[in-house]
């Protein structure tokens, strides 16, 4: 039985996942439409894709603007055929206490994450649903599922986009589109910086490669689903926390003066030398 074939739209491609997913789907692409705001990076990034037998082409936009939204659409209606798959990739994040983030760091993370993906799968759907079948992928995380301390705008943004998912999955289910919610555990990536990654080192939280969430989702789109989570015991937490959210409690609370420090950039506090007899 042969692969089956896209006329994809892939939006932050030229992050570390948006990479890897352009780079494992483009084989499988009859048409590749890669999205993002770096021009350079996107020219680079079609120019290795082409070079190797794929055929695609770049959109340098910011989906925040009604401007980057409308050049995705005008590209994607020129697809010969049409396009049948919108992977919802583009993201941003910010590791700190709420109080830490600025007004403007809030409204991004919510304008990206969540309003973004919304506004543009709203814009493609006439385009997608005269296929006899398509698919829409929205690249949530497993924070979408889990609220975790220092990742409070993150997590309603990704809470959002997975109940827009699965609002959006039911209206179409009668349709030929269908709609995943995937959901990569923590990603060796740009987007997760050096205090995320050292408090993951000291916690023990183990950290994805982009090639091997790339290829977790190509296989996704594969065997087609209502949602995928990747990595445990994070989906074995994600699950715990929607019927038994008190135990998650619990164990984040155990956690939090290291997530605390980490996410705040506090130094550690020096270990006191117990006195003589002390039984402490």
């Amino acid at each position: 039985m042969s692969a089956p074939r896209y006329r994809a739209v892939l939006t932050g491609a030229t992050g570390g996942i948006g990479r890897a997913i352009a780079e494992q789907l483009a084989p499988l692409c009859d048409a590749l439409l890669l999205v993002a705001r770096d021009p350079a990076g996107l020219d680079a990034l079609r120019r290795g894709i082409d070079a190797a037998g794929g055929r695609s082409r770049a959109v340098a936009a910011d989906l925040t603007s009604p401007a980057g939204r409308e050049a995705v659409v005008r590209a994607a209606a020129a697809v010969p055929g049409g396009v049948d798959l919108l992977i919802n990739n583009a993201g941003t994040s910010e590791f700190a206490w709420l109080e830490d983030h600025s007004e403007e760091m809030l409204e991004r993370i919510l304008r990206v994450n969540a309003l973004a993906p919304m506004q543009l799968t709203r814009a493609l759907l006439p385009l997608l649903a005269v296929q006899p079948a398509a698919c829409i992928v929205n690249v949530g995380s497993i924070f979408g599922y889990l609220g975790y301390p220092g990742h409070a705008a993150y997590c309603a943004s990704k809470f959002a986009l997975r109940g827009f998912t699965e609002a959006l999955r039911r209206e179409l289910a009668d349709g030929p589109v269908r709609v995943t919610y995937f959901a990569p555990r923590s990603t060796q990536t740009a987007m997760t910086g050096a205090a995320e990654r050292a408090m993951n080192a000291e916690l023990g939280v183990a950290m994805d490669a982009p090639p091997a969430v790339a290829a977790a989702l190509v296989d996704a789109l594969r065997a087609p689903s209502r949602e995928r989570l990747l990595g445990m015991p994070e989906r074995l937490f994600a699950r715990l926390n929607q019927v038994l959210p008190g135990l998650v409690d619990g164990a984040l609370l155990k956690q939090l003066p290291v997530i605390r420090r980490h996410a705040r950039g506090e130094q550690p506090r020096p270990a006191l030398n117990p006195l003589p007899g002390d039984l402490r």
